[in-house]
């Protein structure tokens, strides 16, 4: 059990963050809807359109889990592909943008935090390093273009490490705070908090970066994720 005080904080500080979540999402989904109407630049309003369609899908998939941690940690059917290949498809910055909205979905499909320092780091953060695959993409773009030999499936695979190895580092730093407050078990030993929070990354991540990276290494296989990204490109 939580204590009182700390109990009555985080649902405080939770109620908070999910109202001003809502709210910043209703803002970028009016200003994504003016940009996509005033705006002339095809290629801009396709990325949107590709961003929205990606969230989208990736937020759907990730209802389809299992928990095997307490308080948050799932394991979900392939939820990071759909971001991950629009963030190899259209850049770092892009990725970056759609991530950040993915983990404040992410919150508000679940609402509940510790401090706001947990927030930052479990989905403002955690999400953002999809960005990597962007790095990737376009490494294999310039390739491409300069008619050098290319490895897709090198490629998609460091980007999937490196978006889950950002994750892991967050969630892993917010889940100190969780066992070093007594927030996960109450009576937790001593200066236990980093090897708990350690494990308790590990039995979720994992299994989790794995589906993502089979699915990712099938489409490549398949020629699925170039075709995909050719017509993204477009």
């Amino acid at each position: 059990m939580f204590p009182y005080s700390l109990l009555t904080v985080s649902e405080a500080t939770t109620e908070t963050v999910t109202t001003i979540s809502v709210i910043a999402i209703a803002v970028l989904c009016v200003v994504v809807f003016l940009l996509a109407i005033f705006r002339k630049n095809v290629t801009s309003t396709k990325k949107m359109v590709y961003a929205a369609l990606s969230v989208a899908l990736s937020f759907v998939l990730s209802y389809v889990k299992v928990s095997p941690v307490t308080y948050g940690g799932s394991i979900t059917l392939a939820s990071f592909v759909p971001i991950l290949l629009y963030a190899y498809a259209f850049g770092f910055t892009s990725g970056l943008v759609t991530g950040f909205v993915y983990g404040i979905l992410q919150f508000v499909q679940s609402p509940y935090i510790l401090t706001p320092v947990t927030f930052l780091l479990d989905y403002a953060l955690a999400f953002i390093g999809i960005a990597f695959a962007g790095i990737f993409g376009n490494m294999q773009r310039k390739k491409e273009q300069a008619g050098q030999t290319t490895n897709e499936l090198l490629s998609i695979s460091l980007a999937c490490v490196c978006a889950y190895a950002w994750r892991f580092l967050m969630h892993f730093g917010s889940g100190v705070i969780y066992f070093d407050l007594g927030a996960v078990w109450a009576n937790l030993p001593a200066n236990s908090a980093v090897a708990y929070s350690l494990l308790y990354q590990v039995v979720y991540l994992v299994p989790d970066f794995i589906i993502c990276l089979a699915v990712c290494l099938l489409l490549v296989k398949r020629g699925i994720i170039s075709r995909l990204i050719e017509q993204m490109r477009k």
